[in-house]
């Protein structure tokens, strides 16, 4: 296999992704401005949202690169497939956590089990358990065959994430159709925007660097066992030193 060498792409989306932070942090406190009704701690919201978004979009990139693994075969396809499930997970996380420093004050409570709450527990749950079905599904071929069909069944959590707050009476926000008790001004629209441009690509620059950190690994493994199977071949009778 080829060294990776130098990694210019991912150094420039590092690059790029630190400066995109860096701005999208000086307009969460400094240019958006202070909510009326809930103060300061809304300003949690342009990271909350942020980081659902990027949970969702890895998710979504799992189910497309299992859709491209099943009708191509292709190792790279798995490889994103997983390392953008790792992503998917962090952000996800981070989502709920920020989510629940947001409700305490404005709720009266870290958390409570309505609708969206619910599905976003169970989705974490089910993307854990993608990683442990990879961990106990021996052969490359066949683990990767069954992460991908689990990852695009797995997405459809996604789509009712989205809609629970519109389909069921739920205490959560819904911003887009005003129906968060946030007075919403453009300077927040464009603080939001920012700040999803930020972490979408905080994600691109991970997702890069895991995916090369995943083929790395490959790559040696692959040494090691061309480097055994030489030294076994090389002995008198088929044995090794």
């Amino acid at each position: 296999m080829r060294s990776p060498g130098r990694d210019l792409l991912g150094i420039g989306l590092a690059g790029l992704s630190g400066v995109a932070m860096l701005a999208a942090l000086g307009m969460v406190f400094f240019y958006a401005p202070r909510e009326a009704t809930m103060g300061d701690v809304q300003r949690i919201f342009y990271f909350h949202v942020a980081s659902a978004w990027v949970g969702f979009f890895a998710f979504l990139v799992t189910f497309l690169m299992g859709v491209a693994y099943l009708g191509r075969r292709e190792r790279k396809w798995d490889i994103l497939g997983l390392c953008s499930v790792e992503i998917g997970l962090v952000f996800i996380t981070m989502a709920v956590v920020s989510g629940s420093l947001w409700a305490r004050p404005v709720w009266g409570t870290y958390w409570t089990w309505e609708p969206r709450l619910t599905i976003s527990f169970v989705q974490l749950l089910i993307y854990v358990a993608y990683r442990r079905l990879r961990a106990a599904v021996e052969g490359p071929e066949r683990r990767a065959r069954y992460a991908a069909v689990y990852g695009i069944v797995a997405f459809v959590t996604v789509p009712l994430s989205w809609f629970a707050i519109r389909w069921w009476r739920t205490i959560h926000p819904d911003i887009l159709t005003g129906g968060g008790g946030m007075a919403v001004t453009s300077r927040m629209v464009h603080t939001l925007l920012v700040s999803l441009a930020a972490f979408t690509l905080l994600y691109a620059t991970l997702l890069r660097l895991r995916t090369r950190l995943e083929q790395t690994v490959e790559a040696v493994a692959h040494l090691r066992t061309h480097v055994h199977t030489a030294v076994y071949t090389d002995q008198p009778g088929g044995s090794y030193v």
